[in-house]
């Protein structure tokens, strides 16, 4: 089979399920993790003959698409703030809207001259905690996850990047205390209420790990007002306490904060202009 023949395949057996646009990035991204061909590469390719061997991945590429299987778990990668990291079935696939969190904690604090002390609650696949420990070398960087098998992805990404994150196992909800005083505090929990699944697609809720994605329709904040009561004893004065938040809760967790006692709340919107960040600090 030539290369022209495959993207013809590839757009029959994906049509009606994605967009033709979509459909498209997944062949190229195909290509490029399969025959290391970036899109130059395959215009100038289309008569290539293909082995039987890399048709079967191509394939059973297509077979786990079908599947609404996300790309990034078929690929085993993805990009998140312009840097690679690995993900599989343990850990969420990093959204655009967490870069935007972590370019607001870098647009407060890259500029201050004194080594900082970070620690990322809940880091998966360590997206946060290596994004912030590339971009801020004088940091010191703690992350912990209830997984140990997400804690072992993201030392792997952690490696792979080339910085230094001290990474635990640790369940934040039986968490008396943490370990030490820190600048700044940052966590994207589980926050989606189970009554919000039925507005979610096939290829998360299948696929992405239900308890780092779920909570109780009855406690949402459950894991925000852990992390904030710990936050308030654990942040050195003057520190920031940074969240990932549901849009549909930005207002319920203004007040959450308050009432701990903590200052300068204060919420953003994300690309697009949702609520989904919210920042404050203990004075």
């Amino acid at each position: 089979m030539k290369l022209s023949q495959l993207k013809i395949n590839c757009t029959t057996q994906l049509q009606g399920m994605y967009d033709r646009e979509e459909i498209h990035s997944f062949f190229y991204l195909l290509c490029d993790s399969f025959l290391n061909y970036r899109r130059f590469d395959v215009s100038m390719n289309h008569d290539r003959l293909l082995s039987k061997p890399t048709i079967a991945r191509f394939d059973s590429a297509l077979a786990r698409l079908q599947a609404q299987e996300p790309i990034q778990y078929i690929l085993g990668c993805t990009e998140f703030y312009g840097l690679p990291f690995q993900v599989n079935k343990h850990t969420l696939i990093p959204r655009p809207e967490t870069e935007e969190l972590v370019d607001w904690i870098l647009s407060h604090v890259q500029n201050q001259g004194a080594v900082l002390d970070i620690l990322d609650i809940g880091t998966g696949s360590g997206c946060i905690a290596v994004a912030l420990a590339k971009n801020l070398p004088r940091a010191s960087i703690s992350a912990l996850d209830i997984s140990h098998k997400a804690i072992a992805l993201a030392k792997e990404n952690a490696i792979n990047n080339q910085v230094s994150v001290s990474f635990s196992d640790q369940d934040i909800l039986d968490t008396k205390s943490l370990e030490k005083k820190y600048d700044v505090i940052v966590s994207n929990p589980p926050y989606v209420r189970q009554q919000e699944r039925k507005a979610m697609h096939t290829n998360v809720l299948a696929y992405e790990p239900s308890n780092a994605l779920f909570v109780s329709n009855e406690d949402p904040l459950l894991f925000y007002r852990k992390i904030a009561q710990l936050a308030k004893v654990s942040l050195k004065a003057n520190g920031w306490l940074y969240f990932e938040i549901n849009e549909y809760l930005s207002l319920e967790m203004e007040s959450l904060l308050d009432e701990i006692g903590f200052m300068n709340i204060e919420i953003k919107n994300d690309f697009r202009a949702v609520p989904r960040m919210i920042k404050c600090q203990k004075l």
